[in-house]
């Protein structure tokens, strides 16, 4: 991480994982939505260009997220971006879905994981 020593500093919500479950975690949740990407990509289907666009910002916002919550701290900013990343890989999962049903199902961990992420960070901004 960014700032260990920042992050263990914080009060942390009683439901929050063991932190060595998310480099295993993300590992797996990577392949998946790799996997998902070559599924909708290899997958012939008209106006695809929507997906791409979910696809790339949600994303981008995966990528913001860190950045936000352990380099800047900014706990809650960071919260505004995780929930924008809710939206954007709901949206993704729907539009993958159509072209691929596969593809769709692949990304349900991913958004079940940042969906709790998402409470934890809402936790973390309460809390501290």
């Amino acid at each position: 991480m960014f700032n260990s020593i920042w992050y263990q500093n914080l009060i942390k919500p009683s439901f929050a994982p063991p932190d060595w479950i998310f480099a295993p975690m993300w590992s797996v949740l990577y392949i998946t939505i790799l996997v998902a990407f070559v599924l909708y990509f290899t997958k012939y289907a008209q106006y695809k260009k929507t997906g791409y666009i979910y696809f790339g910002i949600q994303m981008l916002l995966n990528a913001a997220w860190p950045f936000m919550f352990f380099f800047f701290k900014d706990i809650c900013f960071a919260f505004a971006v995780i929930v924008l990343l809710d939206v954007f890989v709901f949206l993704t999962i729907k539009k993958f879905y159509s072209v691929s049903k596969t593809a769709g199902i692949v990304l349900v961990p991913y958004f079940v994981w940042i969906i709790y992420a998402t409470i934890l960070n809402g936790f973390y901004c309460k809390l501290n």
